[in-house]
């Protein structure tokens, strides 16, 4: 099986498809990672905030298999954007994952109320320069947040992280990121279990066109548009069955359908809102 790549906006290609491990268990990290490496997932996508960055370490290192073939995303918490904590926090990361260098370095949060984002972005410019970050990026940016960062540092962000799925599809932000050659990557892609889009008939209908479940309709539907997707799991089964979205093609209509379940009014949001969560 080969997982597409998309290239980034600084000459970089990433796996459109990996494995997240938000909300993992760390006593679990270990062998969860390990199983998703065993079956074919070769992006992992974890954060300093989430206590499992040695579980994904220890599973990299148990793996066997070549660094240059993974791709190993983390991120910068609230707490360290001053000053020179975001040097102190990458190295304590590395550290944990016993690597050298991610492959993404995000910052998590903007926590406007601090106004540091600016600076904690600045610092990544750094980090990148350093060799401990090939590519860096944001996290739950929204348009306001990427123009400052853009306009004050003149560097333009891989990534931007934001919560995405079909009730809250972001689409100011994805516009702007397009124009400017972000790549979105999209985190509680199939809504985190908070509402009922499995039973939705857009997303049933499809997946019993093609023989698919609901999921992996849905993880093809983010695949469509061009979003970046680590679905969360911690049992084998489904780990397999997120990787196995690669052989079928949602139609046009099918693909229109799901887009129609964003009411647009901001109901779907299901996280914190990036003004509000510092």
């Amino acid at each position: 099986m080969t997982i597409p790549t998309l290239t980034l906006n600084d000459g970089f290609t990433i796996p459109q498809l990996g494995y997240g491990v938000f909300k993992v268990p760390p006593a679990d990290t270990e062998r969860t990672v390990s199983e998703a490496l065993e079956i074919g997932y070769r992006h992992i996508d974890t954060a300093a905030i989430y206590g499992n960055e040695a579980g994904v370490g220890a599973a990299i290192a148990k793996s066997g298999i070549a660094r240059d073939e993974l791709y190993i995303t983390t991120k910068l918490w609230n707490d360290r954007h001053d000053g020179d904590e975001p040097g102190k926090a990458i190295a304590e990361s590395l550290e944990k994952l016993g690597i050298d260098q991610v492959d993404l370095y995000l910052v998590h949060w903007p926590t406007p109320a601090h106004d540091n984002y600016v600076h904690a972005f600045a610092k990544l410019i750094e980090l990148r320069e350093q060799g401990l970050t090939r590519s860096i990026g944001v996290s739950n940016f929204l348009v306001e947040h990427l123009e400052r960062v853009v306009a004050e540092t003149g560097v333009t962000p891989a990534v931007d992280q934001i919560e995405l799925h079909p009730t809250y599809q972001q689409r100011e932000v994805v516009a702007w990121a397009v124009e400017h050659g972000i790549r979105i990557e999209a985190w509680g892609p199939l809504g985190q279990g908070k509402y009922d889009l499995f039973g939705m008939p857009a997303v049933a209908d499809a997946a019993a066109a093609h023989g698919k479940t609901p999921a992996q309709t849905v993880l093809a539907w983010h695949l469509h548009k061009g979003n970046i997707v680590f679905p969360k799991s911690v049992h084998t089964e489904r780990l397999r069955e997120n990787l196995d979205v690669f052989d079928f093609t949602l139609t046009d209509a099918e693909v229109a359908a799901i887009d129609a379940l964003d009411p647009l009014d901001g109901s779907g949001r299901g996280g914190s809102h990036p003004n509000e969560f510092n």
